[in-house]
């Protein structure tokens, strides 16, 4: 294609351009997957207010229902629903330091999920200024809650419900 490096073997060159192609192929389907997810319809109602368990002020469980994560200004809601605990065939590694490192493995957090909420700590003060944040999970809320003060998301005070029911 365009770049070439010094002293790399023709083979290289080919197999890489071969690659690039089938990036660009990637890179297209996706666009137009996205675009066509941008043209849904939209979906059904919400059959009812889910409640959701949440850190009522005194630090003990409440029932919080899903009508109240919108705060006034904001109609939108993005709930991260994580797996925790992670999915039972899931064989990677747990955490190796932390209260979550004394979990179980299978009762821990996913660790593609934690990553994934490690990255949303530097997002998440801009992402709320515009849309309502929850994290949501199976996992006891206490046990949330944990993994909550040691990915920091406190900063951000998005909320964080353990798990739901109608």
């Amino acid at each position: 294609m365009g770049i070439r490096f010094p002293g790399e073997p023709a083979e290289y060159r080919a197999a890489r351009d071969r690659l690039l192609e089938q990036e660009i192929e990637l890179r297209r389907a996706m666009e137009a997957v996205a675009a066509a997810r941008r043209r849904l319809p939209p979906g059904g109602m919400v059959p009812g207010d889910y409640a959701f368990q949440g850190r009522g002020m005194d630090g003990h469980p409440v029932d919080v229902r899903l009508s109240e994560l919108f705060a006034p200004g904001k109609d939108s809601l993005v709930i991260y629903s994580m797996m925790f605990p992670r999915d039972p065939g899931d064989e990677r590694p747990g955490p190796e330091g932390g209260q979550t490192a004394l979990l179980p493995r299978a009762e821990g957090p996913c660790p593609s999920c934690t990553a994934l909420l490690d990255q949303l700590e530097g997002a998440a003060e801009h992402v709320s200024q515009r849309v309502n944040l929850a994290v949501a999970g199976k996992a006891p809320l206490r046990r949330i809650l944990r993994l909550r003060r040691r990915a920091r998301l406190a900063q951000a005070e998005p909320a964080v419900l353990g798990p739901h029911h109608l």
